[in-house]
């Protein structure tokens, strides 16, 4: 990996920072978000922009969760921009400056976060300084990328699950995530049925757990789902239980898939050493940002494992095109009504745009609606 990160400081654009600003919006969500864990009905999104002294800007944003990790993780990036200003714009140097800074405390959780997103708008304003899209930035070459839509058909009734899951195909999707974890299997197994009837076949499923289950009923519903067809079973238990999430990838047919809460590659290697599942899917903000992402396009590679995207598509189309076992990209819409451009599905694909940088900005009227004072 060092050895990738030397080849792309070799190349990079010659920028220095000089300010980022940070702002708070709470964006609506077309689909209420029921999951096992919490209802979410709208998007906390912290826009990133930062602000070099040659003129190029750097955008990207941070899905919060909750509207208090949002400030929390916007006073923690004020923090950061005080250290690196008159710094050259290179994310390999800022990581290891930032990661020497904060070694007592540790870089996950808010701090993790702030680190990510400004590795994220570093390499956003390199390619845009380049005149690159970041796919071709990063060497690889624009392609379409297959998506699920992961939008709703969190935890309901069965037919209002089939209901909407039919409304998920709209717009030319060919997969969906539904989301269990109810009381019982047998509510679960209503839930599969009732989509899986009410959609083609062709139309594949994914189902997302979200860490609901003990692992002797995660192995027991596991195997019940086996009969369903599903593409894989997220997250079934505790996320960092890698050896209970090998017994379970052991035992069922399914595969398993885990990922979303790695924090920095260094957390997917120890799951790939504990063979803790068959898939994974790392997500842009907890990996450690475009840098955590090529190391762990490069474990997966070495581990022939599939790797998928978590949330973030606006940036993760362009890091699956260039990580060799790029699998399914998961598709949200939580930003789409505050970007000035969009980013189109097109027969169940999405291809990165043809434009410098990510591709994201922002469309300043929505912006200020939904900005949280």
């Amino acid at each position: 990996m060092q050895r990738v990160r030397r080849m792309f400081n070799a190349a990079l654009p010659k920028l220095t920072v000089r300010s980022l600003r940070a702002t708070s919006v709470s964006v609506p969500m077309n689909h209420v978000l029921g999951t096992s864990a919490q209802t979410i009905r709208s998007a906390p999104l912290l826009l990133i922009d930062l602000e070099t002294e040659e003129g190029i800007t750097g955008h990207t944003y941070l899905w919060c969760y909750i509207p208090l990790a949002a400030a929390l993780i916007a006073r923690a990036l004020d923090q950061l921009i005080g250290m690196l200003k008159g710094d050259a714009v290179n994310p390999a140097e800022i990581e290891n400056k930032l990661a020497q800074r904060f070694k007592l405390i540790g870089t996950t959780g808010i701090i993790g976060m702030a680190m990510s997103g400004l590795d994220v708008v570093c390499w956003d304003a390199l390619s845009v300084a380049a005149g690159k899209p970041l796919t071709e930035f990063l060497g690889g070459v624009r392609k379409a990328i297959p998506v699920y839509n992961s939008n709703g058909l969190g935890l309901m009734a069965p037919e209002a699950c089939a209901d909407e899951a039919e409304e998920l195909l709209e717009g030319g999707f060919s997969a969906v995530k539904l989301r269990l974890g109810y009381p019982t299997l047998a509510a679960d197994l209503a839930a599969v049925r009732a989509v899986r009837k009410r959609l083609p076949d062709s139309v594949r499923i994914m189902s997302d757990y979200n860490q609901a289950l003990a692992i002797g009923d995660a192995i027991s519903r596991s195997h019940a789902l086996d009969q369903e067809g599903l593409t894989w079973i997220e997250e079934p238990i505790r996320h960092d239980d890698y050896a209970g999430c090998a017994r379970i990838a052991d035992e069922v047919t399914t595969p398993i898939q885990i990922g979303e809460n790695f924090w920095g590659p260094h957390a997917m290697r120890d799951a790939l050493y504990a063979h803790a599942a068959d898939l994974m899917m790392p997500d842009l903000c907890r990996i450690g940002g475009v840098t955590g992402w090529q190391e762990a396009a490069s474990l997966a590679a070495h581990a022939n494992i599939k790797l998928s995207s978590h949330l973030y598509p606006e940036v993760s189309v362009h890091l699956l095109s260039v990580s060799p076992t790029c699998h399914w990209l998961e598709y949200v819409d939580w930003a789409s009504s505050i970007l000035a451009e969009p980013f189109p599905i097109v027969d169940g694909t999405l291809t990165p745009p043809n434009r410098p940088g990510t591709g994201v900005s922002w469309n300043a009227e929505a912006v200020a609606k939904y900005r949280n004072q």
